[in-house]
């Protein structure tokens, strides 16, 4: 009798392992709140013990088609890994997350209005809970400043016992690459700054 081979599993497939579980959890829960909606997933190659820096995300386009949290557009997502690889930042470090956790299947969310950017912040507080070590945020976007802004706001106790630091930059895509090549250069620089001190100042040694 001839065994059948076993599918090999997927990113997809993977979600629910252990050491992600507890943030992709708190995503079926979000999720349940607004059956309507769809929510995007943390990609199992991050790591809810060791991040220490959260990528936060202006989500103001649809969801991406792997069903995963991204920078946006493929060029965003290049950027951003570009800028990862060059740092030696491994994904295990990093924490991505969206400001509004909620998409309409299908749609793009557009420019998220006020309370749209404040319904996301019991999500992103819940989210800090089970991910202890990490003490920074990057916040790509106007609506993940504005979202940051609110937590400083709120002055959990959860701020003040880990020293957290927000750095605001640019969206990785967008608008912000839509100047000249000199502007983009700037943009990429900050961001790229931005996530260098965020290393030094938690202790991530780089890998290459």
């Amino acid at each position: 009798m001839t065994a059948v081979a076993s599918e090999p599993m997927t990113l997809w497939d993977r979600r629910y392992e252990e050491h992600i579980l507890p943030v992709n959890r708190i995503l079926d829960e979000t999720q349940a709140l607004r059956p309507e909606s769809s929510v995007s997933y943390v990609d199992p190659v991050h790591d809810a013990d060791q991040a220490k820096i959260v990528s936060l995300f202006s989500n103001v386009g649809a969801a991406d088609a792997s069903g995963f949290i991204s920078a946006g557009e493929p060029d965003a997502v290049t950027r951003l890994l570009g800028l990862q690889w060059q740092l030696g930042l491994r994904p295990e470090y990093i924490m991505p997350w969206n400001v509004h956790p909620w998409h309409t299947p299908g749609e793009p969310n557009g420019r998220l209005q006020p309370a749209q950017i404040t319904s996301g912040l019991k999500p992103l507080l819940r989210m800090l809970k089970v991910v202890p070590r990490a003490s920074v945020i990057v916040a790509h976007g106007t609506e993940a400043h504005r979202l940051v802004e609110q937590l400083l706001k709120t002055e959990n106790p959860l701020l003040w016992r880990r020293g957290f630091k927000v750095y605001k930059v640019k969206s990785l895509g967008g608008r912000a690459f839509a100047g000249s090549p000199e502007r983009q250069h700037a943009h990429l620089e900050e961001i790229r700054a931005a996530y260098a001190d965020a290393m030094a100042r938690t202790g991530i040694v780089p890998t290459r």
